[in-house]
C-alpha cells in the first residue's frame, strides 16, 4: 500500500511521522509534495519519499492525506484533478470541508473520502482524531486509515454528519484548555511560586485528571466531589467558577465554534 501526503506542514508531517515510526512502516511506502523543500527534506531523514507534485502523489499513492488549509483547499484540489483517481482514497483534515465539496471540485461522484478531525497534540503522539464514518470506502482502506491515526494517539469513528460539532471538542478544545491553564500559571507565578513550578504542577495535574475521568470509573460529578471538602479550599473555588457560569461559557465557545465551522463550510 502506497501512502502520500499532499501537504508537509505540522499536522502532515506529524501523520507521515507517526507512520514512519510505527509497526506499519514494513507495510506501506511513504511520499510527500509540498512547496517547501525543507519540510520534504526533513520527512526525508525519516524515510517518506520526495514527489515532484501533487499530480504525482495521486498517480502514485492508495491513500492520499490532503493537509492543506482550508484557504487553499479547493485550488489544490484543482491542480490535480485530472489525476484524481476512483480507486485512490482521499482523506481530508481540514475543518469545514465536505466529502461532497471535494467530490464536486474533483468532478467525481466516485471519489472516496474519509474525513477526519485530528488536534495538535497529534504531534507528540497524543492526539485524539475523529474519523468520520465513509460506506463507499473499502474496508481495507478505511482501517488502514484508522491505524495511521491510533498510531499517533487515539482515533474514534463518529457519524459523518458530525464532523461540524466536534471540531470544539477535540480540535479546537486544546486552545480553550491552554487559555484555562494560562490563567493558573499565572496566578503560580504572582503568587511566587514561579511561572515554570506553576506550568508543571498544573501541567501534571492535567495529565493525571484526564486519566481520572478515564480510567477510574466514576463521573465527572463524583470526581468533583472527591475532590471537594465540605468547607474547603476547592469549594470556595468552585463557587466561583458556578457563579462566573463556567460550564456556560465552554459551551458558549463550543457554540460559535461549531457556528464558524458551518460558516466556512464547503
Amino acid at each position: 500500500m502506497k501512502i502520500g501526503s499532499i501537504g508537509a506542514g505540522n499536522m502532515g508531517s506529524a501523520i507521515m511521522k507517526g507512520i514512519a515510526s510505527s509497526s506499519m512502516k514494513n507495510e506501506v511506502e511513504l511520499y510527500a509534495f509540498d512547496t517547501d523543500e525543507a519540510k520534504l527534506d526533513a520527512l526525508a531523514e525519516c524515510g517518506i519519499k520526495k514527489a515532484a507534485s501533487a499530480n504525482d502523489i495521486c498517480d502514485i499513492c492508495d491513500i492520499v492525506f490532503l493537509a492543506v488549509k482550508p484557504q487553499v483547499f479547493e485550488e489544490v484540489l484543482l491542480s490535480f484533478k485530472d489525476h484524481a483517481r476512483k480507486e485512490t482514497v482521499f482523506v481530508s483534515i481540514a475543518a469545514g470541508i465536505t466529502d461532497s465539496f471535494i467530490r464536486k471540485t474533483l468532478g467525481s461522484d466516485d471519489i472516496k473520502v474519509i474525513l477526519v478531525m485530528p488536534n495538535t497534540p497529534l504531534l507528540l503522539g497524543t492526539g485524539a482524531t475523529a474519523i468520520g464514518e465513509a460506506n463507499d470506502v473499502p474496508k481495507e482502506k478505511f482501517d488502514l486509515v484508522c491505524r495511521v491515526f491510533e498510531n499517533c494517539g487515539k482515533a474514534f469513528v463518529i457519524g459523518s454528519d458530525k464532523m461540524k460539532e466536534v471540531i470544539a471538542v477535540n480540535s479546537s478544545s486544546p486552545a480553550f484548555i491552554y487559555l484555562f491553564a494560562k490563567g493558573f500559571i499565572e496566578y503560580g507565578d504572582e503568587q511566587g511560586i514561579g511561572a515554570e513550578l506553576s506550568k508543571e504542577l498544573f501541567a501534571q495535574t492535567l495529565i493525571g485528571s484526564a486519566k481520572m475521568i478515564t480510567d477510574s470509573g466514576y463521573s465527572i460529578d463524583e470526581l468533583i466531589k472527591m475532590v471537594s471538602s465540605p468547607g474547603g479550599t476547592t469549594l470556595a473555588g468552585l463557587d466561583k467558577l458556578y457563579s462566573g457560569g463556567l460550564e456556560k461559557t465552554v459551551k458558549n465557545a463550543c457554540e460559535s465554534c461549531t457556528k464558524r465551522a458551518y460558516e466556512l463550510s464547503k
